[in-house]
């Protein structure tokens, strides 16, 4: 009686190395057949037009010294026969030409030439004394083309394209003519220096880009953050104005009935909602005042009760000014000029920000501050020019959020005015403000004739 035939111990283990065989065959398969951004030219992103030539007229010159170099040596040292050798050096040379823009296919081509040149030496007269399976020019070639697939490919490729050159060369080591220098190791090792350095400077180079990009965005982030923080400090600057016209409303509205004699009650009822409507015009103000103020504001100290400050407010401003040690001259207009609040707070802002900037960055240098009204009352000009700082004194600050000049075109776009700011010839600065003295027309709103029916 016979008992069940022994299962091979070693046949599972043997599965499992077949199977990582294949499976590392097929990794390198993918990515030697998967170039990145095949047709994009080395340094095709640099802006300096001679930079980009520059892949272009190294890759002409490696294949013009090459070529006849390769034919030369093929022929009169190694003995092959003169179309065969012509044949193969241009296959070994002239794709280096092509790897500028694909240097993965341009591999492909040249290892496939190195193989085929190696297999035709091995049965030439001349291999004795000579390099094998690798001749000194094939080296210079396949180093060159290393440098462009090193800026080009992924890591993982280029650790395919090394591997698969060691494999080659160890494949060729048990046909090794007599006498003949073997090169396999040499190439080997040159190659991995070569990938090695290739992409730590690649992948460097692409950190430097993701770098500038990072701070690009994060720039673009930072400006549009100061805006929206001036913005929201403008809003909560104007909730008084506003707020004191929408109580007006209110007030006058809820006494009407009581000042006005004899009113029908259809009116009292359109004053009573009027003051209604008012009322809870006040109530969404101070929801929305509450979103906008910060919470470091509510911290300390609560909602804002000091009234908002006007031009009647310049002289104060600018003695604390001069008490900080800058010079400033203050000219406002003789006459009272009457001025909408937004415009007037707008005005005072302009010139709070204009003299902190000439604290910060212009210490001890002399300023004018001007208010103007246009001959025709239609405008008021806000103008305030500093000179260059004595030379002895330094800015207190190098760099600046941008929070004042953001500030000011904000201020300025509120009341439909204009804005010219920039440095003056000698080293000063001006600020330059067109407000206009009546308020911005309102849109007008179209109604349908069904709307306007229903009024």
């Amino acid at each position: 009686m016979s008992g069940p035939s022994p299962t091979p111990v070693h046949e599972p283990a043997r599965q499992r190395v077949l199977r990582a065989a294949r499976q590392a065959l097929r990794v390198l398969a993918v990515e030697l057949g998967t170039p990145t951004e095949p047709g994009t030219p080395l340094f095709g992103s640099v802006q300096n037009p001679w930079l980009r030539r520059l892949p272009y007229v190294v890759a002409f010159g490696f294949a013009v010294s090459l070529l006849p170099t390769t034919i030369t040596i093929l022929g009169h040292d190694y003995g092959l026969n003169g179309g065969l050798a012509g044949a193969l050096a241009t296959a070994q040379t002239a794709p280096l030409l092509l790897a500028v823009t694909r240097p993965l296919q341009a591999w492909w081509v040249i290892f496939t030439a190195d193989i085929l040149c190696a297999m035709a030496l091995t049965g030439a007269d001349g291999v004795a004394g000579r390099a094998w399976p690798w001749p000194p020019m094939v080296i210079v070639g396949y180093l060159a083309l290393m440098v462009a697939l090193s800026l080009r490919e992924r890591s993982r490729t280029l650790i395919a394209v090394w591997l698969t050159t060691g494999v080659a060369g160890i494949l060729f080591e048990p046909r090794t003519p007599d006498g003949s220098v073997g090169t396999w190791v040499l190439l080997f090792v040159l190659t991995g220096v070569v990938l090695m350095m290739g992409a730590t400077l690649r992948e460097r180079g692409d950190a430097q880009r993701k770098l500038i990009e990072q701070e690009t965005i994060s720039e673009a982030e930072r400006a549009r953050r100061t805006l929206l923080e001036e913005r929201t400090r403008i809003a909560r600057e104007l909730h008084d104005v506003v707020a004191h016209h929408m109580s007006l409303i209110t007030v006058q509205a809820d006494s009407a009935p009581y000042r006005l004699s004899g009113l029908p009650r259809e009116a009292e009822e359109e004053f009573g909602s009027i003051a209604a409507t008012a009322r809870e015009s006040l109530a969404e103000m101070r929801r929305l005042l509450g979103v906008l103020r910060s919470e470091e504001t509510e911290r300390h100290g609560g909602p804002e009760k000091a009234p908002q400050p006007g031009i009647g407010m310049l002289p104060k401003l600018v003695e604390g000014t001069v008490r900080a040690g800058v010079p400033v001259e203050l000219s406002l207009p003789e006459d009272r000029v009457p001025l909408e609040p937004a415009v007037d707070l707008s005005a005072y802002r302009i010139v709070q920000e204009a003299l902190a900037n000439v604290v910060r960055h212009a210490p001890g240098a002399r300023t004018r501050v001007s208010v103007t009204t246009a001959a025709d009352g239609s405008r008021l000009t806000v103008l305030v020019v500093n000179s260059p700082p004595p030379a002895p004194s330094a800015p207190l600050e190098t760099t600046g959020t941008g929070h004042g000049l953001i500030g000011m075109r904000e201020r300025v776009r509120l009341v439909d005015g204009s804005l010219d700011t920039g440095p003056l010839p000698d080293g000063g600065f001006r600020v330059a403000a067109q407000l206009p003295l009546s308020p911005p027309p309102a849109p007008a709103a179209s109604l349908s004739p069904k709307d306007s029916g229903s009024v």
